[in-house]
């Protein structure tokens, strides 16, 4: 008898043009309680994201005609979804690309479904409290963080400039942003940084942590290029400078 996946599951996108991939993934993901759509290109991919959005995609690079890269910026200017990236590209420089625009986590072909797993359901703990109705902070957390006039509500995950702008962050910049606010004027490592979040699922991998600093700086630094609020420390790793309130 076929598994039967409630509509309550969680629904994840499988795009990659070699059918025989996204067959296999998506049996295995089934198996584990998962709504998966199997999708081929980018076309397919805006089509479900408009009708059926996902709570997160898992994307290969290499479609065919279509720019995996230019798929993955598409989706993090419309879309909150998690993003994965699930590659044959292993290379360093891919890997630096695939986190500048956006990615939560970048994973290199061949890979071990199980790794694969608990990657996606690392990423998923970070993006559910933000799609849960349900998810209510306990009543003793301090739910608004402000600093240098920007105000981030870690309840709602969301960031305002000191002008009440909405600031679009990644599911990894929204996180790597609260630890520094909740640990201002404190030097943080990379490795701290690495395990609060991305946790231990996220392998030995800690210049995603510099990229999304880089990110962050250009999203809330008045000169990214001589940052005022998250300071470099050379050799130990990064300075939260604003009172926290």
């Amino acid at each position: 008898m076929a598994n039967c996946v409630s509509m309550s599951a969680v629904h994840l996108a499988v795009v990659d043009d070699e059918a025989e991939i996204t067959q296999l993934v998506a049996n295995y993901l089934k198996g584990h309680g998962y709504r998966v759509s199997q999708l081929h290109d980018g076309a397919s991919l805006s089509a479900l994201m408009a009708a059926d959005p996902p709570l997160l995609v898992l994307l290969d690079l290499g479609l065919g005609d279509d720019d995996g890269l230019a798929i993955a910026r598409k989706l993090r200017e419309h879309h909150r979804c998690g993003l994965v990236i699930v590659t044959g590209r292993s290379d360093a420089v891919d890997k630096i690309v695939g986190l500048e625009v956006g990615a939560d986590d970048y994973v290199t072909k061949p890979f071990d479904l199980r790794e694969l797993l608990a990657r996606i359901k690392a990423v998923q703990r970070r993006l559910e409290p933000a799609h849960s109705a349900t998810a209510v902070p306990p009543p003793a957390a301090r739910t608004t963080l402000r600093f240098a006039g920007w105000s981030l509500d870690t309840a709602a995950r969301t960031l305002r400039s000191p002008e009440q702008r909405a600031v679009a962050l990644t599911t990894g910049e929204f996180d790597l942003l609260s630890t520094f606010a909740n640990n201002p004027g404190r030097v943080l490592s990379r490795d701290f940084l690495l395990e609060a979040t991305r946790g231990r699922e996220s392998g030995p991998f800690d210049r995603t942590i510099d990229v999304q600093v880089g990110r962050l700086r250009r999203k809330i630094e008045a000169d990214p290029e001589n940052p005022q609020i998250i300071k470099s420390v050379r050799g130990a790793g990064y300075l939260f400078v604003p009172t926290v309130g």
